[in-house]
Order: C-alpha cells, then structure tokens, then sequence
C-alpha cells in the first residue's frame, strides 16, 4: 500500500535560490564500470517501475477530475508496460522475475512511502520528480550492459513524453491556477526534498566495489540528472 497521510510535516525552509545547473558532457563516462550484472540490473529497474505503477494507480484513484483519471491511467499504463517489457528481458536471460526482484523490494516499498507526500498534488510532483530521474539515470547506466542487451533496455527505459506530459500539465494547471493557498511554495519545498533519497536509490544501482570509491566516476551522471531535475523543476515554474 501507498502510505498516505493528510497530516503535515514540518519541513525546514530551504533556500530558495541556487545556481543553475549546466547539462553535462557523459561521453567519457565508462558505463561498464559502473553497470551491475545484468540480471540484478533488471530486477531493480524492474521493480521501480512496479512502483511508479502502484503510485500512478494511487493518483487515478484520489484524482479531483474524470480528465485527471484518465490521463494519469494512460501513465499508470505506460509503466506497467515499462515493467513488463523488463520482466521479459529477465526471461530471455534465464532468470525467476520474482526470485531477482525480491532483494530490491524492501528500499524501493520504503522509497515509495518517503516520496508519496501528504496530498495528492505531492503524490504527483513525487512521481513526476522520481520517475524522471530514475528513469533517466536507469536508461544511462544500461550503456553498460552488453551488445544489444544494452540497446533494447535504453528503449524501454526512453521517457515516455505523454506520460510525463499528463503529470506536467496537471501540476502546471494546480499551481497557475493556485488551487491552494501556498501550493507552489509547498511543492517547491517538496521537490526539493525528494532529490536525496532519490539519488540514494540511484547509487545503489552501482556495481559493488571493494577496490575504490566509485563516487569520482559516476559524479557526472548525477550532476546530470540534478540538471535534468532543476529544468523539470523550472518547467513547473518552481524552483529546484
């Protein structure tokens, strides 16, 4: 179950302005070094969107609007699909789905409670916020994998632009039409809270080391994403 609660948690102001944060030149990142195995790769990939599908499915349910359902089931879908295209690719390899699945589901259920938010306009800027930057990071790291292993995973993973579209304008048209007192300063703030255990998940997706840090090589990936987040963010008219 998604966690959801009306009441408000106190969260401390953060500074509203922070320099803008330039795209990033990836093409000297070696991916290989960075990718697990397959087989675990997919399990977690897998299992996020398994997530992001439960927390689209919350946001039919609770949405204000017949227009806001069924667009956000069309996004609801466009993960499942996502997800299953994944679990086919685990069956190609040989492996149980749920057997590579399981060891993910504890961090990804508790990721999934941390970014539902208090209210339905958090629910949404949480999907919108997380399943961008995941998706963007998980499509990055599949370079890694081997021969057309890696082509097919980056085009499953490929942002789904009417997806993303639905929760944009639905957020665009709360906060322009100030659907409530406060609401962009309330989702701003909230934005900005998810990037950490965000970019936890995201690191835990790397091939373990006991050799080196691998936080040198994977730092452009992820000013990557935080620049993705901020233009996301700015789309909103909030700020990152």
């Amino acid at each position: 179950m998604v966690f959801w609660s009306n009441r408000r948690i106190a969260r401390p102001e953060l500074p509203r302005l922070r320099p803008r944060v330039a795209p990033t030149d990836l093409a000297k990142v070696d991916f290989t070094e960075l990718v697990p195995e397959p087989v675990p790769f997919l399990g977690q990939a897998a299992y996020i969107q398994l997530e992001f599908f439960e927390s689209l499915a919350r946001s039919v349910a609770t949405a204000p609007t017949l227009s806001a359902k069924e667009g956000l089931s069309r996004a609801a879908g466009g993960a499942l699909r996502q997800h299953h295209a994944l679990i086919a690719e685990l069956r190609r390899l040989g492996a149980e789905p749920v057997e590579v699945m399981a060891p993910f589901a504890p961090a990804a259920e508790r990721f999934r409670q941390a970014s539902a938010g208090a209210d339905w306009y958090e629910l949404l800027l949480g999907i919108h916020v997380t399943s961008g930057m995941l998706d963007d990071y998980f499509s990055r790291l599949a370079e890694g994998l081997p021969g057309e292993l890696a082509t097919r995973v980056r085009a499953i993973l490929a942002e789904d632009e009417a997806s993303a579209g639905v929760l944009h304008d639905e957020l665009f048209a709360a906060i322009e039409a100030e659907a409530e007192p406060g609401l962009a300063d309330r989702l701003a703030l909230w934005g900005r809270s998810l990037v950490g255990d965000t970019l936890l998940i995201a690191r835990s997706a790397l091939r373990a080391s006991d050799s080196r840090d691998r936080g040198a090589d994977v730092e452009p990936v992820f000013t990557e994403l935080i620049a993705a987040h901020t233009r996301r963010m700015d789309a909103l008219g909030l700020t990152a």
